[in-house]
């Protein structure tokens, strides 16, 4: 960028021939300092850059650690807390489901749990054991 046009309207109506260029080395800026070619400024300050330091790279790394926490870890965890609740789940224990049907296990199996609701008819109900919300018998203990 070798000119700088300034423009601006004089208030006691003076032309245009008033209007000027002129030629801005490297070493100027736009206010009129010097500042030499290694780019420090007068006074041994330098001058700031734009871009990333320190600072803002550990507030990004400490994000991502939250982040990390709050949208893996937290569930990943509830999940494994579920399996091996599911796990752990033996004859004659008393479960909810999570649509709060309330039964006694009957059965586990790899892929299905089967429960018995009714006592009177014998009413038995196979469900998938990610449908287990709640083992009654080992939150009494």
């Amino acid at each position: 960028m070798d000119n700088i046009w300034i423009l601006a309207q004089a208030q006691d109506g003076a032309g245009s021939e008033d209007i000027t260029s002129t030629t801005v080395t490297e070493e100027e800026t736009i206010s009129g300092t010097k500042v030499p070619a290694d780019g420090n400024a007068p006074g041994g300050a330098k001058p700031a850059r734009p871009g990333f330091d320190m600072m803002t790279v550990i507030l990004l790394g400490v994000m991502f650690v939250f982040m990390y926490m709050v949208l893996f870890r937290g569930p990943r965890k509830r999940q494994q807390q579920h399996n091996q609740m599911v796990q752990s789940l033996e004859k004659n224990d008393r479960v909810q489901t999570i649509g709060g049907i309330i039964g006694t296990v009957v059965d586990v199996r790899e892929g299905e749990v089967v429960l018995k609701i009714d006592e009177a008819n014998n009413t038995k109900v196979k469900i998938s054991p990610a449908a287990i919300g709640k083992n009654l018998s080992k939150e009494k203990k």
